[in-house]
């Protein structure tokens, strides 16, 4: 009797690589939804950068929706879509890592520690809580490159000019640029801020989503579908905003100096609260909400289903064989 190879049933997850596509394709189908707000959050960020708390500084943008319809205004769809492209490539390796790699973290160490049971039913806090943050750091230091890009095109404006401007013509021109005159290690500027602020998300927002999804089945609250999926999303996100937000001032600050402003995250952090007040690491929380929660939302609902496409994808494949 020939052996065969060992087909995937219904109830095992999807390969890494699948996790890393389905992941990815459902992070760029959100971020294109909340772009606009996220370029009102990173010139928020910077306007008053290093100003005393009770200077009389302008601030042209007051909130997010009053921000993002001045960007408008001055800048047309173009403007609020600054740095789509690079978000894209960005949350292809950043989710790519942190969604693929997160189940297969999480189960790995939950096979060492609980060895008798099925990893992918075990929920412990603190495994959950590491093997987010873990995957966030990888995918951090993965997309740091397109980050970088990003906020400085995101922060670019011919109109209302906000921190230090820098202006790409794209998503390669400002690689290429940044190579040329600050060389390899001049992309990774900032990435110990950027897997700092990542880690603190990513630490956060799958295990709250998972624990918010199953004690609203446990306790027979709601019934799984994509009702229980946004409910779960949205705690998850809320959770995101309030431990990601000093970190992502800490990280736009950091990313879009020209100039050492800041030598490192303590550094910046250290300054910021010096002279802009403890308050100052919350600047456009209102609009990190803005985006986060949705985005959160929408990622994780994208990736329920991209993942059954995926997982879909390779039963077909496995059962070919």
């Amino acid at each position: 009797m020939s052996a065969r190879p060992h087909k995937k049933s219904a109830s095992q997850e999807v390969s890494v690589i699948g996790g890393f596509f389905g992941g990815g394709i459902a992070a760029c189908g959100a971020v294109t939804i909340t772009n606009p707000i996220e370029v009102v959050k990173t010139r928020m960020q910077l306007q008053g950068e290093l100003s005393a708390k009770n200077a009389h500084v302008p601030r042209p943008y007051k909130n997010p929706i009053q921000g993002v319809l001045v960007v408008y205004r001055n800048e047309g769809i173009k403007g609020c879509q600054r740095g789509l492209v690079s978000a894209w490539i960005y949350q292809l390796g950043l989710n790519g890592c942190r969604l693929g790699l997160y189940e297969p973290i999480r189960n790995t160490l939950n096979r060492l520690m609980y060895p008798s049971r099925d990893p992918h039913t075990v929920q412990n806090t603190a495994i959950n809580v590491i093997s987010g943050a873990v995957s966030g750091a990888a995918g951090a230091t993965v997309g740091s490159p397109l980050f970088l890009v990003k906020t400085r095109m995101q922060s670019y404006s011919n109109s209302i000019q906000i921190g230090q401007q820098t202006h790409y013509r794209g998503v390669w021109n400002g690689l290429s640029t940044i190579y040329r005159q600050s060389g390899f290690m001049g992309l990774f500027q900032g990435v110990d801020a950027a897997i700092i602020r990542t880690a603190a998300g990513s630490s956060v927002q799958l295990p709250i989503y998972n624990f918010a999804k199953h004690e609203l089945l446990k306790n027979q609250i709601m019934e799984e579908g994509t009702g229980l999926h946004l409910t779960s999303s949205l705690f998850a996100g809320i959770g995101v905003s309030v431990v990601m937000n000093p970190w992502d001032v800490i990280l736009t600050r950091i990313y879009n100096q020209k100039t050492k402003l800041y030598s490192g995250p303590l550094d910046c952090l250290i300054k910021i609260v010096k002279v802009e007040g403890i308050m100052a690491l919350y600047k456009g929380f209102e609009a990190q909400i803005l985006r986060v929660a949705p985005h959160t939302i929408l990622c994780l609902v994208f990736m329920e289903q991209t993942m059954k496409l995926v997982k879909g994808v390779e039963m077909t494949l496995f059962s070919a064989f």
